[in-house]
């Protein structure tokens, strides 16, 4: 049970990098090193990043529920 908790844990933090660095940038900071400055200045919000959104949060949602299970796990036995 440890083993499939970890690996959700590995799953779900590379899945998370992957779509933390797809997010556009919002203000300053290192997305204006690559370009993003400009263009998210301009607009709304699309339906693409509203999901995306979506998805980050549904699949931090998973690891914090992993990694408190697997904090269990190794306090319970």
């Amino acid at each position: 049970m440890i083993l499939a908790f970890s690996i959700v844990v590995i799953i779900c933090s590379l899945i998370l990098t992957l779509l933390v660095l797809l997010h556009k940038g919002r203000g300053g900071g290192l997305s204006d090193l690559f370009g993003g400055g400009v263009s998210s200045s301009l607009g709304g919000s699309s339906v693409a990043e509203r999901n995306l959104d979506r998805i980050t949060i549904g699949v931090g949602l998973i690891w914090f529920a992993a990694i408190v299970g697997l904090g269990l796990l190794y306090k319970l036995g």
